[in-house]
């Protein structure tokens, strides 16, 4: 089977890439390289250099036949989205209607969309499951949500079934270390501090250790990312045997604070790791963890990788390379 990915260059687009080849699928990456990058291209797939925004662009790719499509293909500093949400609404929302106006156009009714668990803004209750409101606390979190939206109608009215998977805290890199290109500019923990033990930054900034926590910094449920692409298979599998669209949680369902995983990479990597304790960000919740039941029911997916062992030292093989 044909499948295309958009954003398949970046960080977690090239591992769901990986894994569908590694299953025998024939993939084509789309992917105008702006975060992405060749380095996670593999020679056993096609790769087309082209833009979301462009729509005539896109519709001639759909139209050499593809099964389903996986979008991975949107602006995500959600600090940024607050100041520039005019980029994010071209990008991430205009973007995507002009991928879902190319799917139905060229045929394609599979539809796997990278959301993210920025939908639900301030949790009312732990672990977080699917019902939990949708506040959307950044602008970024209300372009996935609306894609969210505008999937339902897709399907309604165009029969386009999809599978919305909305990622808590992805992180790691591919156990095998067959993907090394890394990440530009990081904003999160994790390959920050990878860059401070590798000596390209000076410090990490802890933001705040005076939360109502374990150890008073803030916790976060944190992603493999080959869990993340094992998640992306089991849904277009869902779709291609039921027929029917699902909306799922991505999380291990456990909580790691910023110490645990700090302490973890100091053990792993051998180097000090300077950290200053800086105060709270504006609207930083104590703790985020999901509820990952409903993938575990509906997908038979599991978080495998997700140990903060797996995820510190997948990463540092990358970083230390």
């Amino acid at each position: 089977m044909k499948i295309l990915i958009i954003g398949g260059a970046g960080y977690i687009g090239s591992h769901v890439s990986r894994l569908f080849l590694d299953q025998g699928y024939d993939i084509t990456v789309y992917d105008n390289l702006s975060s992405g990058c060749r380095e996670n291209l593999f020679k056993e797939g096609e790769f087309i250099e082209g833009d979301i925004l462009d729509y005539p662009f896109l519709l001639e790719t759909m139209g050499k036949g593809f099964d389903a499509l996986v979008h991975l293909a949107a602006l995500k500093a959600a600090g940024e989205s607050m100041t520039a949400p005019e980029k994010y609404s071209v990008n991430n929302i205009c973007g995507t209607i002009n991928i879902l106006n190319a799917a139905v156009n060229s045929d394609i009714r599979r539809f796997i969309f990278s959301s993210s668990a920025a939908v639900y803004g301030e949790p009312d209750y732990l672990p977080i499951d699917e019902n939990h409101p949708t506040r959307p606390e950044n602008y970024y979190g209300f372009t996935k949500l609306e894609i969210e939206r505008l999937l339902s109608w897709y399907d309604t009215l165009k029969g386009l079934k999809y599978a919305s998977l909305r990622y808590f805290n992805a992180a790691g890199y591919d156990v095998d270390g067959r993907i090394r290109g890394m990440e530009r500019n990081p904003a999160n923990l994790l390959p920050v501090i990878m860059e401070v033990a590798a000596g390209k930054r000076e410090k990490l900034k802890v933001f705040g250790n005076d939360f109502p926590t374990k150890d008073g910094t803030g916790v976060r449920d944190y992603i493999h990312v080959t869990d993340l692409a094992s998640a992306h298979m089991k849904a277009f599998e869902y779709i291609q045997n039921t027929g029917e669209s699902i909306t799922v949680n991505l999380g291990s369902g456990e909580g790691l604070s910023v110490m645990e995983i700090l302490e973890t990479a100091r053990s792993i990597t051998g180097k000090p790791i300077p950290a200053e304790i800086t105060g709270r960000r504006s609207g930083d919740p104590a703790e985020l963890v999901a509820s990952a039941q409903k993938a575990r029911e509906l997908l038979s997916w599991t978080a495998e990788f997700s140990d903060v062992e797996t995820l510190v030292s997948s990463s540092w093989k990358i970083y230390s390379y």
